[in-house]
């Protein structure tokens, strides 16, 4: 794979102080970067990144990124009021990265989502350098799903004529899922249009995200959880996440099995949690809220032994692909995990990575419990299956670099 010397702006609306800068954008720029790379790299920082504390983390971070020899730039993320802000981000984007396009003789721009696919469009029509339009899902699709915008609205309108633009210019095209691609393929701005394309779901870095037995049996120590089966939910609760779904779902699994308990990962809204688990009777010494550290959520995914994400199915949410899978399966656990959302469907019939619940009634749920004591009962069901399935599909190196390093070679080196 020749890609030695090739010059690449990479542009993300995501910090990379964020969980999902430091998780899904530095690992892939470092590793790309082995293969020979020259990365520019400008995301757009939260205030955080701009306080005293912030500032000394930034210029830390920006040493280390340069050991990896990317060079890394930062603006302001602007956020109220939303429509003028985000248009205040974009022509900011535009201005400081065209002087940057010019003086380092950038050869492609990859956009990570749909604010920085605008700004890569300007940017191809100005230089003619070539893009990848990096789809982190359906933007204006998912405000609609969730409720906050109509289609009919000026917001919904606009993006997706932003989004129409980016994928007509777009010479390559990533999406998170297998199962978006054939619709998305078939809208105007692709259809009878050669592209390259990927499908890089959200990867972990499974030398971070394994099973530690040692952390295992420490944290059931200090939990208290003995041989309590335990089910684990990570990450934010509420919005796309059905964290009422997934309490109900744990009553019908205790009702199964008195000795099942429900381990809670989320840095904030613990009262929301203990009120949802109150209101369906669920005792506190049934579940245990916890605000864990990043560095410290494998250890705490190491003690359960099965994990649970319910999300909202909807037409957006096929182009999703929530990380925690990738994680959790890192750990050795199975999933538990509802129909209608990306890949995850066939992550279940196909690759026998957990249970599948097809609804939220009653009726479901039950099957659920029954079909996740019975997986992790059988034998051929341990927990190096469920690390042969996150090695397969989720590995950060073997799946998501690689299969960037693919689209950018076909990319870079076209006649």
């Amino acid at each position: 794979m020749n890609l030695s010397g090739k010059r690449v702006l990479y542009i993300s609306y995501n910090g990379m102080l964020d969980p999902l800068g430091q998780s899904q954008v530095i690992p892939y720029l470092k590793e790309l970067a082995k293969l020979g790379l020259e990365f520019t790299l400008v995301s757009f920082e939260r205030p955080q990144a701009f306080t005293a504390e912030g500032l000394k983390r930034c210029q830390e971070l920006q040493q280390e990124l340069a050991l990896s020899k990317i060079d890394w730039h930062k603006l302001r993320y602007h956020k109220t009021p939303s429509l003028p802000a985000t248009a205040y981000d974009v022509i900011a984007g535009i201005r400081y990265c065209a002087p940057l396009v010019r003086k380092r003789k950038i050869e492609l721009v990859h956009a990570r989502s749909h604010i920085p696919a605008t700004i890569a469009w300007r940017l191809k029509q100005r230089f003619g350098v070539k893009m990848i339009f990096d789809l982190r899902g359906l933007m204006a699709d998912e405000y609609v799903d969730a409720g906050h915008w109509r289609k009919d609205s000026v917001r919904y309108q606009l993006t997706k004529g932003a989004e129409r633009r980016a994928l007509t210019a777009a010479d390559g095209v990533v999406t998170l899922t297998e199962r978006i691609w054939p619709t998305i393929s078939e809208w105007g701005a692709l259809r009878n249009r050669k592209v390259a394309h990927e499908v890089v779901p959200c990867c972990a870095d499974l030398a971070i995200f394994r099973f530690d037995e040692a952390a295992r049996n420490r944290v059931r120590l200090e939990l208290g959880l003995n041989d309590q089966f335990v089910i684990v939910y990570s990450g934010s609760i509420d919005g796309w996440y059905l964290t009422e779904e997934m309490a109900d779902f744990f009553v019908v699994l205790k009702n199964q099995n008195q000795r099942t308990h429900f381990l809670w990962l989320t840095t904030t809204r613990h009262e929301r949690i203990k009120s949802i688990m109150r209101n369906r009777r669920i005792t506190e010494t049934a579940y245990t809220v916890i605000a864990a550290t990043p560095r410290d959520v494998p250890s705490y995914l190491s003690a359960a032994d099965a994990g649970l994400a319910f999300i909202k199915p909807c037409f957006s949410k096929l182009a999703s692909s929530p990380t925690k899978y990738a994680e959790y399966l890192g750990c050795g656990l199975p999933l538990i995990i509802n129909a209608g959302v990306g890949d995850s469907d066939d992550l279940i019939l196909e690759h026998g990575a957990g249970v599948l619940a097809e609804g939220f009634g009653a009726s479901d749920y039950l099957q659920a419990a029954i079909e996740i004591k019975e997986f992790v009962d059988d034998a051929r069901h341990t927990r190096s299956r469920a690390r042969e399935v996150a090695e397969q599909l989720f590995d950060l190196r073997k799946v998501g670099v690689r299969r960037y390093a693919r689209l950018y070679e076909s990319l870079l080196n076209a006649s």
